[in-house]
């Protein structure tokens, strides 16, 4: 742009400017001016007033400017001086340069290089570059927070969509503002009979039948906040469903917003009437054995299952007496069953005989489980037939009454018997591993019930207590009150 003063500047000689206004004009165009020869040499550092930051320099007259320069900026200098020693000007007007001084600080300069009168000395004008660099800085310090809260976003919505997700009840976010829906669950968009997409951004009122949207919200908003008005019943729109709703009110952003919990009323009734339903089948229907009976094994309560292993012609046949009495071994079978089942909840796979109405036998195995309902405690018994597997059965798992099956490593101990000792030594040692395996079973099943431990092998008291200190088991988890 030309003005009328350009005649001013374009005069062949200098203008006019006096040595004291040409240094002022100097010290204020730039941070920082140095005149160097061409080796490198300072000859003269001016500071501008104006940035005080940058210090006083005195001490860089009459030395060396590489002395006060990174290592990372001496390549460019030097490209410079050389160009002004070879009689030609630098292949770029400006460099970039970081200084650093005695004080071992540093800062970083632009300068730019102009010619003078005397080939041999060059000026430097400078411009500090730190409050650009202290920009930048602040620039990149945003743009990472941007970032890193961009990110904790991501993870916050990842965790809230798998949360609403994973979520068993129907949840469905609103807007108080404006009553429309912001967020809702695959539960609740099946109560409300649409999809999730075309559910968002939809008024919530208009779900519901016989509602208005501000008299809808605000009631909801005044139950939210009200314990004792309880859940708000209402009726869905498109599948007629009479369900409840449980409103939060909370604020995010200064917003107000309603978190509401669906809940369909028949829904539930439905599961509990079908479950219901199916084990009812399941008791009448199934092929096992089911019996329910009180805390002292009195039967309650039988499906035809069992009345057909006992051979039993209706239910008043057996009610109200006790299980033991259709077991083989009575009361000590019952006895070892209530008992680790009230002590553990449950015991599985009991084998042992059922007795029918008329004396026949059948191998059964038995699981119970303590219930407790309503104050009372009782037992479940579930009976399974296992006479048909005798026959496809290895004698050594049975789950016959009888000695308990023999160890591979007893067995083999037996075996190493053979060719050095008599076949009646080899018997007598393979009926002692039996005869205390047995007892060490019987004594486990009665939990040291040494009364219904005879019982159950068919000894007298006295010849348990025998057997026990011939196989060193008198001791053996012994405790007190043990009969």
């Amino acid at each position: 742009m030309n003005t009328r003063g350009s005649e001013f500047w374009d005069q062949p000689q200098a203008p006019p400017i006096g040595p004291e206004q040409f240094n002022e004009i100097v010290t204020t165009a730039a941070d920082l001016a140095l005149v160097l020869d061409t080796e490198g040499t300072v000859k003269s550092v001016i500071v501008n007033p104006l940035n005080p930051t940058l210090g006083r320099l005195d001490h860089w007259k009459d030395r060396d400017i590489r002395e006060f320069m990174a290592e990372d900026s001496l390549s460019k200098l030097e490209a410079q001086l050389e160009a002004y020693r070879g009689g030609r000007k630098g292949a770029v007007d400006a460099i970039e340069v970081n200084h650093f001084d005695n004080a071992n600080w540093e800062f970083p300069i632009r300068y730019t290089i102009h010619k003078t009168n005397n080939p041999d000395i060059i000026l430097m004008l400078g411009r500090d570059l730190r409050p650009i660099a202290e920009l930048q800085h602040r620039l990149v310090k945003a743009q990472l927070a941007l970032e890193k809260d961009y990110e904790t976003h991501r993870d916050y919505e990842t965790r809230y969509r798998v949360i609403m997700e994973a979520a068993r009840d129907a949840l469905v976010l609103v807007d108080v503002a404006s009553g429309r829906i912001v967020d809702l669950n695959s539960s609740a968009a099946q109560i409300l009979g649409a999809e999730a997409d075309t559910l968002t951004g939809s008024a919530f009122t208009q779900e519901f039948e016989g509602r208005r949207r501000g008299e809808f919200i605000e009631g909801l908003v005044l139950a939210a906040g009200d314990e004792a008005s309880g859940p708000v019943l209402v009726k869905t729109r498109r599948g007629k469903l009479d369900v409840t709703l449980h409103p939060i009110v909370f604020r995010a952003a200064g917003d107000k917003s309603l978190l509401c919990r669906i809940e369909s009323t028949k829904s539930a009734e439905t599961v509990a009437a079908e479950l219901s339903t199916t084990l009812a089948y399941l008791y009448r229907e199934g092929p096992d054995a089911i019996v329910f009976t009180d805390a002292h094994g009195t039967i309650r309560s039988a499906n035809d299952a069992f009345l057909n292993l006992t051979d039993a012609g209706t239910l008043a046949d057996v009610k109200g007496k006790s299980l033991g009495d259709f077991l083989a071994r009575g009361s000590v079978d019952l006895k070892v069953l209530t008992d680790n089942a009230a002590r553990s909840g449950k015991m599985r796979m009991y084998a042992t005989r059922l007795e029918g109405a008329y004396g026949s036998q059948l191998s059964v195995e038995l699981s119970a489980t303590h219930l407790t309902v309503g104050g009372s405690s009782g037992f479940a018994f579930v009976i399974r037939d296992t006479s048909r597997m005798e026959v496809v059965r290895e004698p050594s798992t049975s789950a016959l009454p009888g000695p308990a099956p023999v160890s591979d490593d007893a067995m083999r101990n037996v075996m190493d018997l053979v060719g050095s000792a008599p076949l009646k030594d080899i018997v007598a040692a393979t009926t002692d591993v039996v005869e205390k395996m047995c007892i060490e079973t019987a004594v486990e099943l009665t939990d040291n019930n040494r009364v219904a431990a005879a019982e159950m092998l068919g000894l007298s008291r006295q010849s348990l207590y025998v057997k026990l200190r011939k196989y060193g088991l008198l001791n053996k988890n012994d405790r007190s009150g043990a009969n």
